[in-house]
């Protein structure tokens, strides 16, 4: 069995049942299971999402990128934006020039990241009212 994490996502052997397909993916019996959770841990928390579908159509500035994000603060998006870097999917460019500019894109790794976070940001917006209206009926229950 390979114990490289892009052969093993590829395996089509991983593929039991269909619609299931992320069960094996993510199993502990998976050698490259640990580099998945990693990387859904990182994509998965709310900022990393929103700045990679932000820098979707282009570069920003970081001042421009943080009033594009409602509610997130100075100190969370430069972690944000840093964690992005260093896994590749952001770039920081900074100009030398008075005052200094500074300008973060999506890498070609985080533009195609951005397709999937995208859809799953309509498919939020579009089932809004029903996750609010199962909350609401959960809550009355108890």
């Amino acid at each position: 069995m390979t114990t490289d994490p892009i052969r093993v996502l590829s395996d089509h052997s991983l593929v039991e049942t269909p619609g299931h397909e992320g069960i094996e993916a993510c199993s502990v019996d998976n050698p490259a299971s640990r580099v998945i959770r990693e990387t859904l841990a990182r994509v998965g928390d709310k900022w990393s999402m929103l700045v990679i579908g932000v820098l979707h159509d282009g570069p920003l500035r970081f001042t421009e990128l943080q009033r594009k994000i409602d509610g997130i603060s100075h100190r969370m998006l430069t972690q944000t934006v840093r964690s992005l870097e260093r896994d590749g999917l952001v770039t920081r460019t900074s100009y030398p020039e008075i005052p200094p500019r500074v300008e973060y894109a999506a890498t070609e790794l985080g533009r195609s990241l951005s397709v999937p976070v995208i859809e799953l940001a309509r498919w939020a917006a579009a089932h809004h009212d029903d996750i609010l209206a199962a909350r609401d009926a959960f809550d009355d229950e108890r």
